[in-house]
């Protein structure tokens, strides 16, 4: 294993001239980023222990974190007060689900609630809105037209549409989903307002935290969305990764600093609609601050089955839910030489060596 180079380093324009002058320190960081992608989180759990848990503490500055889906959970466990206790909760907790064959979404809707409440235990919503220097911020969509509605009837031919729309122009989405950012209300973040689609901004609080973070990972079909989050304009809300699957979002306004990215893939996919249209390319242009570490090709390839987990192992191992564990596991496992990786590369400095531009995914 140490033969090969388990992460990839791609930056934007100026965090690529930023980190070859002079590396990367943890003052640098103003911005942490987690992409939507159910199961594929947890080969990343290592190198979040790694950053979150030791690498920026200590700190004073604030950390804004911005996250739909799983990125928003992970980030949840970050924020409390003993980050890698609840890291720890979140983990054993996930990896534990398991369902019977065809569950309906109730089912699945309790299965993410418990694991959901093991992540924050008793005092993490508390502890989420008043960590001194972590400011969590939440994306969801807001459902309109036949997307707000459970019934298949109405959501199968909403989602039909909206993937027509989407094919067209990624802009088209705005037709049936309404981008929401549920931020921490102490301070507005750089990237509080985002072009390409209609917004609204919820501020969190005790009342909608937990609802906001059922929200951003309610997968249409599969879960059911969440209806009228206190605070929030009535309506039904769902996966922020419908919108915003790898997070292509407007980060230019950063003064300057590094938006730090830890990612499961060596690529960029913008919206969950986008996985399957191939002419959809990502706006290098908005990431010029951002600094993506990812697994490598190769080391992906050394994982058990030769990829990292996702939501397709629930049907792989149908009916083996302890085998299913048991790769997860190994795949967690394996995460410690991402995080050995990083450490090093930044604690060496050669990660200006190593450094990527991010345009190149183009070609991937």
């Amino acid at each position: 294993m140490r033969n090969l180079e388990p992460l990839t380093f791609w930056a934007g324009e100026k965090a690529y001239a930023k980190i070859k002058e002079s590396g990367l320190q943890p003052g640098d960081v103003k911005v942490m980023a987690g992409a939507a992608g159910g199961p594929k989180w947890l080969i990343l759990n290592r190198l979040d222990r790694a950053i979150l848990g030791k690498w920026l503490l200590p700190r004073k500055s604030p950390l804004f974190f911005i996250g739909s889906s799983i990125g928003a959970w992970r980030f949840a466990a970050a924020c409390q007060d003993d980050s890698l206790y609840a890291i720890d909760r979140f983990e054993a907790a996930y990896l534990q689900q398991a369902y019977p064959d065809k569950p309906p979404p109730e089912i699945i809707d309790r299965e993410l609630e418990r694991i959901l409440d093991e992540l924050l235990g008793e005092n993490g919503l508390g502890q989420i809105l008043s960590h001194p220097f972590f400011r969590l911020n939440i994306l969801a969509v807001r459902c309109r037209g036949l997307t707000g509605s459970d019934r298949k009837l109405s959501l199968l031919p909403g989602l039909g549409l909206a993937a027509i729309a989407n094919a067209v122009s990624r802009r088209g989405l705005g037709m049936f989903f309404e981008r929401t950012l549920f931020y921490d209300p102490r301070q507005r973040p750089s990237f509080f307002r985002m072009d390409g689609f209609p917004i609204r901004h919820v501020p969190l609080n005790k009342e909608n935290l937990k609802q906001a973070l059922m929200a951003s990972g309610s997968i249409p079909m599969l879960m059911s969305g969440i209806e009228n989050i206190a605070g929030a304009p009535p309506g039904m809300y769902r996966d922020g990764g419908i919108i915003d699957y790898h997070l292509n979002i407007d980060f230019k306004q950063n003064n300057g600093g590094i938006v730090l990215f830890p990612h499961y893939a060596e690529k960029l996919v913008p919206g969950w609609l986008d996985k399957q249209i191939f002419w959809r390319r990502p706006d290098f242009s908005v990431m010029e601050n951002v600094l993506m570490i990812t697994p490598s090709a190769e080391f992906t390839a050394s994982l058990p089955n030769g990829k990292i987990s996702d939501r397709h192992d629930f049907y792989t191992f149908a009916g083996r839910d302890a085998q299913r564990m048991d790769c997860w596991r190994q795949v967690v496992d394996r995460g410690s030489d991402l995080a050995e990786d990083f450490v090093e590369a930044v604690e060496t400095g050669n990660i200006r060596t190593r450094l990527r531009p991010i345009s190149d995914l183009y070609r991937r």
